[in-house]
């Protein structure tokens, strides 16, 4: 675990959050200030971007029966299913 990472969950608690939201904002996806998503989607097309959020969505279904943390992963699905639902209804709008 990096020192950020460290000060970012000493954080947390500080401010009075009990448990770290493994799916809405997990701290290793964090570096530096950059979340991890956002220098992934601005690497690529949007096209590119759209398959990567399905692929992610697929994964997370694929695997929640088996991994043990079946809330978790179809929390984890729903995230990047309502992230390329938003995506695309701006697109369209």
């Amino acid at each position: 675990m990096t020192p950020n990472t460290q000060e970012w969950i000493k954080q947390q608690f500080k401010e009075g959050q009990s448990k770290l939201n493994m799916v809405e904002n997990p701290p290793h996806y964090n570096h530096a200030g950059i979340e991890c998503i956002e220098a992934i989607e601005e690497s690529m097309s949007s096209v590119a971007f759209k398959g990567y959020l399905k692929g992610n969505c697929m994964k997370y279904l694929w695997r929640y029966d088996y991994k043990g943390k079946q809330v978790e992963d179809l929390k984890k699905a729903g995230w990047y299913l309502n992230k390329l639902t938003k995506m695309v209804a701006e697109e369209n709008s």
